[in-house]
């Protein structure tokens, strides 16, 4: 299933499951988050199962302007995460680079009949020709969705917001940029905690940046951030109010005979993700994913390389910054598989159990409804064989930033560019 979007504002930024995986959510460089919901009927016909359909669409941030910097802020939407769901509404968070908001999404069927001051039109009647009281009744009406924003998170940032993870315990979440990582209370707005400030005293000293956090699924007190030196850093809250000092710190000692003028920018982490267990961890850098043990700081316990091909290509694609693109990578609901996006419309999955792994494509020629996707394969060099592409006709314009795994099925959401796919598994 494929939803065509057309200008530049509506390439996808993220992609996000609810905790159940009835709804799914997206965020648009134009602002925009539009949230699908899977079909009800589509439970019990399995012809069916897995179609989504477009549920509630709303501008979330607009574009600002900072007077005192002369800096244009962004519309554009870095991160969307759904809060568990207490009662019939939902919520989610929602942020661009400076600002997270937090929106109710209810749903109205009813309408209110009968008012004694207003006509049916609204109109206000003469008030001295009411001689009788009314009392309103509720009339179904037409299912209306509305998106309200709940609260707005606002002037903590100086830097631009690149992760928001909400707490196990529901009742607070973190904000990181580039420099700093803030604690928030889901109830408080005009004040977040600052949980770790990697800023030197002078900024001609820096040498590493926060690329991405995530709160650890189980553990309130414990959270990960990633580095763009590679590194991962464990903290642990009850230690001190500034977790300016890891509990672990994870990292792989670089190989010499490896090494390149474009190895530290590879090494850089894009995307840190806790696997629902919370035993392990998965980062994704510039070539490979790789799942840790958070037992087990000197090495990752499992390694996929997801386009060692490109390795020969690292000049071109540092000529013409792709070698900066941000990847994301997610678990599957069993933590049995991980997901991750690449070029050409490509996306990746690895199974951890049989170390098997597969290559395939998003695009609109092979994705008929119902239709097999088939495994696709990279040529690097020699002869070609007739389903293989070589590594020199790959088209980096086209890439798969986010992708989104069903928390309980094989789901999965995987946006490619402008246009968001669902792929499912096979029925029998």
């Amino acid at each position: 299933m494929q939803f065509p979007q057309q200008i530049h504002t509506d390439i996808i930024s993220t992609v996000e499951f609810n905790c159940s995986g009835e709804l799914l959510a997206t965020g648009d460089k134009g602002g925009r988050v539009v949230i699908f919901q899977r079909e009800q009927e589509s439970k019990n016909r399995l012809l069916s199962r897995g179609e989504y359909n477009v549920y509630s669409t709303f501008q979330s941030h607009e574009p600002e302007f900072d007077y005192l910097k002369s800096l244009e802020i962004e519309e554009k939407i870095n991160k969307i995460r759904w809060l568990p769901q207490q009662n019939a509404a939902h919520f989610l968070l929602s942020a661009n680079d400076k600002t997270i908001k937090l929106w109710k999404i209810s749903e109205r069927d009813k309408r209110a009949e009968g008012y004694n001051l207003k006509d049916e039109d609204g109109r206000l009647r003469d008030q001295f020709r009411i001689t009788t009281l009314r009392v309103p009744v509720l009339m179904p009406m037409d299912l209306m969705v509305e998106a309200s924003p709940r609260r707005i998170f606002a002037n903590a940032h100086t830097y631009h917001i690149n992760s928001i993870s909400v707490n196990s315990d529901y009742e607070t979440y973190l904000s990181a940029d580039d420099l700093r990582i803030n604690l928030w209370h889901l109830e408080i707005t005009d004040r977040s905690f600052n949980i770790v400030d990697i800023k030197p005293a002078n900024m001609e000293e820096l040498t590493e940046v926060i690329t991405a956090a995530e709160c650890h699924p189980h553990q309130c007190n414990a959270f990960v951030y990633s580095s763009s030196k590679g590194t991962i850093r464990l903290c642990d809250m009850r230690a001190a109010a500034l977790c300016d000092r890891h509990s672990k710190f994870f990292e792989e000692p670089e190989d010499p005979s490896s090494r390149s003028f474009f190895s530290e920018i590879i090494s850089s982490i894009s995307d840190v993700k806790f696997s629902h267990s919370g035993r392990y961890m998965m980062t994704r850098d510039y070539l490979s994913v790789k799942v840790w043990d958070l037992n087990m700081e000197n090495r990752p316990v499992e390694t996929y390389q997801v386009h060692e091909y490109l390795r020969s290509k690292l000049c071109s694609l540092y000529e013409n910054d792709c070698i900066f693109d941000k990847f994301e990578c997610c678990w599957n609901g069993s933590d049995s598989a991980i997901m991750t996006g690449s070029y050409n419309n490509f996306f990746r999955m690895f199974d951890r159990n049989t170390r098997r792994d597969i290559t395939l494509e998003a695009s609109r020629e092979n994705s008929k409804p119902r239709a097999m996707l088939k495994p696709r394969k990279v040529c690097t060099g020699g002869k070609r064989k007739k389903d293989e592409i070589s590594v020199d006709s790959l088209d980096f314009n086209k890439k798969i930033l986010h992708t989104a795994w069903h928390p309980k099925e094989n789901v999965i959401a995987v946006a490619a560019t402008n246009n968001l796919y669902i792929f499912q598994d096979k029925i029998n």
